[in-house]
């Protein structure tokens, strides 16, 4: 049997409750309005996100800051390459209790509601490795033992686009893992004024208040999936995922996880923008950081200078 569609109020006041989110970050950070609203569709839809920019931007202030709106347990991983699995995951110890020796298992920074993942591709491709079951299946595994992870959960990781030396490109398996990949850019010459008021008039960044709890975000993520979307869109949706397999740039296209993702991403964009069903807009919207890391481009693309939002965008129109 269908489930009830969520009432207006019940819309009006997720709204309401995601406004008061973005102007809390904005106490902290200045401007990249449209990347906190990406990341929140990601936080919605149970999702993993991929933040990618040049250094300084913000990738880390602007996660430390929604872990604080919303009340979630937060912890970091700075990744390096000496970086092991069990430095992540936890690992077990020698405990004396009574005399007897005894093993006991100590968590890892994963056991957290926010993980952020600095610098994710620093790490070797065996430690990241550790993360895929977590970003999957919300569980770890440490020798016979598998743990479940609290929830809410989502690992939100960021990495430079330019520095490359000492760094281990994600496998396709692990970006897949990723609803999305979001792209910071500089901010305008208002924005930046603001920036320079702000960071060198008083030391310190602005306090955030505690917005959304962790029963409350679940119950959001429930209520997402039951956004209304027309037959359609659905097709549509569809249409932009299998266009990408056996296009002319590209080598390998999206998988069906893609066509999942697209279709949450776009049920929660179209809340953020005040509306209870989704629109083509949404869907072309969320194309692009549903997509972008998704997709692998021939060397046709390549030669031509070519770029996975270029092609995207091309699908999309």
């Amino acid at each position: 049997m269908a489930e009830d569609k969520p009432s207006t109020a019940e819309f009006n006041r997720i709204i309401a409750k995601f406004d008061e989110l973005v102007d809390e970050v904005s106490k902290v950070l200045v401007g990249q309005q449209e990347v906190v609203k990406q990341v929140l569709v990601a936080v919605m839809c149970d999702g993993n996100a991929l933040l990618e920019s040049y250094p300084g931007l913000g990738k880390t202030l602007m996660v430390k800051t929604l872990a604080q709106a919303m009340d979630m347990q937060f912890s970091r991983i700075q990744n390096t390459p000496d970086l092991m699995p069990s430095d992540i995951t936890g690992t077990y110890i020698i405990e004396e209790r009574g005399g007897k020796k005894e093993f006991k298992f100590r968590e890892g920074p994963l056991f957290s509601n926010i993980v952020l993942a600095d610098e994710i591709n620093r790490a070797t491709p065996k430690t990241q490795a550790a993360l895929l079951e977590a970003m999957q299946e919300k569980q770890v595994t440490v020798g016979n033992e598998t743990f479940t992870l609290d929830r809410p959960f989502f690992v939100l990781a960021t990495q430079n686009p330019i520095d490359f030396e000492g760094t281990y490109p994600l496998p396709e398996a692990q970006i897949d893992r990723f609803l999305m990949k979001i792209l910071l850019t500089y901010p305008t010459f208002k924005e930046e004024a603001e920036i320079l008021e702000r960071y060198t008039r008083i030391l310190g960044a602005g306090k955030v208040k505690k917005v959304i709890s962790k029963d409350e975000l679940i119950k959001i993520q429930n209520m997402i999936r039951l956004v209304p979307i027309s037959t359609e869109t659905k097709d549509y949706i569809l249409n932009i995922v299998t266009k990408t397999r056996g296009h002319k740039y590209i080598e390998y296209g999206a998988s069906p996880r893609a066509t999942i993702g697209l279709t949450l991403a776009s049920k929660a964009y179209a809340l953020l923008n005040k509306r209870n069903y989704v629109s083509k807009k949404d869907v072309k919207d969320m194309a692009f950081p549903v997509l972008r890391h998704r997709l692998i481009l021939n060397f046709k693309a390549e030669k031509e200078g070519k770029k996975a939002d270029d092609i995207i965008a091309e699908i999309v129109g």
